[in-house]
């Protein structure tokens, strides 16, 4: 399967909901944003809280161009928290923050559109 962020690009392969629900999706609330210089593309080091059952864990996001460190602060996301860990440069991001592109390609975060309790699981 080739995975591409194309808007005219045909959907995916079906897949069963129980290959669905094996991508563990949470949303979880930014704590602190940090630069990422060593990055190759701009990004952000980024520290998530999912609540007690996951816990904090960091992610590397390449959002600069959309979002601003200090508006991201506080927000709600959403991210993969079963992927194994990934090494980003000098830094192991440990889940995968999820957005859309927009017209031009950069990332929008996914956030609920309404606060929602750290560590809840999309369905």
């Amino acid at each position: 399967m080739h995975v591409t962020n194309d808007p005219d690009a045909p959907a995916a392969d079906a897949i069963t909901f129980d290959d669905f629900m094996r991508v563990d999706v949470r949303v979880g609330t930014i704590l602190a944003v940090d630069p990422f210089p060593e990055a190759r593309k701009p990004a952000f080091k980024l520290t998530i809280d999912f609540g007690d059952t996951i816990g904090v864990k960091r992610s590397s996001a390449q959002i600069t161009v959309r979002h601003t460190a200090d508006e991201l602060v506080g927000r709600q996301v959403a991210a993969v928290v079963n992927f194994p860990p990934r090494q980003i440069g000098p830094m192991m991001s440990e889940v995968l923050t999820l957005g859309f592109p927009d017209a031009d390609g950069a990332v929008v975060l996914v956030s609920p559109a309404h606060p929602v309790p750290n560590g809840g699981r999309l369905f």
